[in-house]
């Protein structure tokens, strides 16, 4: 029996980036002298319904530029983007993007940062208190609702971001090293936190990190990049019990086996730049 139509979207991949090139061009027009730079070079990547990919690689490699396009904050200059099935041209509700940044309205308490995820959306405004609150409890900051972020430390600020992008109710979440501005200890925490809300929410998401142990700790699979231009070396599937974040998964062989598969990986990348 044929499927139905919308059976077959439900299948189709979160993501396809398919051949994406994206390059800039230099201050100079090219035709003064200026030169045209590569940022990311024949991207091939599809990410599952449910699943967490996380991308690795050096600083300016194209990591960040590639999820933006995604986002659809960046055109290509070549190759193919769909969100769900759908082409990709402008940011729209199926993608929610967490910034490492905190990217707060400073004068809105946490309840109203929230809201702020179904405010441009008029089809979820409707009985949205119980959904910001879900979000809001979910990230673990229930008692907070009427702080302000500067009353909020670092992590706190980030849950606040992460719920606002919750609650708008996308169908992948693009975090760009969210956790990056924060200490090393908070950082083990959200990673846990994490973690459990992406199995409790069943999400898609595109992580960028620089990370080695944060790539194997919430990824499903690991796209590993090379410096600029950015190029996919290799995707690599992490075979390791969940959950990671909460449960010693450095003491297996196999976190170290992958831990120096990856390192050697991004040598090379660098050698052969």
């Amino acid at each position: 029996m044929t499927e139905p139509a919308e059976s077959t979207a439900a299948v189709a991949p979160a993501v396809t980036i398919d051949n994406v090139s994206v390059a800039y061009e230099s201050a100079r027009r090219a035709t003064e002298g200026g030169t045209v730079r590569a940022a990311v070079l024949d991207a091939v990547l599809e990410i599952a319904p449910g699943e967490t990919v996380t991308v690795l690689g050096p600083s300016g490699c194209g990591k960040t530029t590639l999820m933006n396009v995604v986002a659809g904050l960046v055109t290509p200059s070549a190759g193919r983007i769909e969100a769900g099935g759908k082409p990709v041209r402008d940011p729209g509700p199926d993608r929610a993007v967490v910034f490492q940044e905190y990217a707060l309205f400073p004068w809105r308490t946490v309840w109203n940062n929230v809201y702020f995820g179904v405010e441009m959306r008029p089809e979820l405004r409707a009985d949205c208190a119980p959904r910001i609150q879900e979000a809001i409890d979910l990230v673990g900051l229930r008692g907070f609702e009427d702080a302000y972020p500067s009353e909020l430390s670092g992590g706190m600020r980030q849950r606040v971001g992460i719920a606002r992008a919750l609650v708008a109710e996308p169908k992948i979440l693009l975090m760009d090293e969210p956790f990056g501005a924060v200490d090393a200890l908070t950082r083990e925490v959200m990673q846990r936190e994490l973690e459990a809300i992406l199995i409790r929410t069943g999400k898609s998401v595109m992580f960028i990190t620089h990370s080695i142990d944060e790539a194997i700790l919430l990824g499903d699979r690991i796209v590993v990049f090379t410096p600029r231009p950015g190029r996919i070396k290799e995707i690599i599937t992490v075979d390791l019990p969940r959950p990671r974040a909460a449960r010693d998964v450095h003491a297996l062989p196999e976190f170290s086996e992958l831990r120096d598969r990856l390192w050697e990986l991004l040598r090379e990348a660098e050698e052969e730049e």
